[in-house]
């Protein structure tokens, strides 16, 4: 089955069975290894991707089943500027290890999307289902109302 795929603005012919998960489509068949496999079950948030601006698990998305344009972690920024939440990572120094990142930026974006002045309440009951065993919610957590803020000032 030929699906096309637009990711990250650029289309893709992709030939594969549509019950292969998007998150094989995109790290094996595309080449975007930013995008994480984790736990395999949607229960982790490190394979979160957008599809049409809403935060989805990729591993639990069968190819045949995507409508919409995708952005990965890769199609946030530029090579020339990070993604607001991108430098708020930076600054505040969140990735550990790094697994969780992409998926929980990934989430955080999807939030900020919606909502430009999430609480703290908000934030933590948005990115309640992305895990990081390194423990930097409250990095994360500062590093989302950064963001916000560099926002609301553009």
């Amino acid at each position: 089955m030929v699906t096309t795929l637009t990711v990250n603005g650029t289309s893709h012919q992709i030939d594969l069975p549509g019950d292969v998960p998007l998150l094989w489509v995109l790290r094996d068949a595309i080449g975007l290894t930013g995008t994480k496999y984790g736990c395999g079950v949607a229960a982790c948030g490190a394979c979160t991707v957008h599809i049409d601006g809403q935060a989805v698990r990729s591993c639990q998305v069968a190819l045949g089943d995507v409508s919409g344009d995708i952005t990965t972690i890769e199609g946030i920024g530029t090579p020339d500027a990070m993604a607001a939440i991108q430098d708020a990572w930076v600054t505040h120094q969140v990735a550990q290890c790094g697994f969780c990142q992409s998926g929980q930026i990934m989430m955080a974006a999807a939030l900020l999307a919606q909502n430009p002045s999430p609480d703290d309440r908000e934030i933590d009951e948005t990115m309640s289902g992305n895990l990081c065993r390194c423990g930097t919610y409250p990095r994360i957590r500062a590093a989302i109302h950064t963001a916000a803020e560099q926002l609301r000032k553009a």
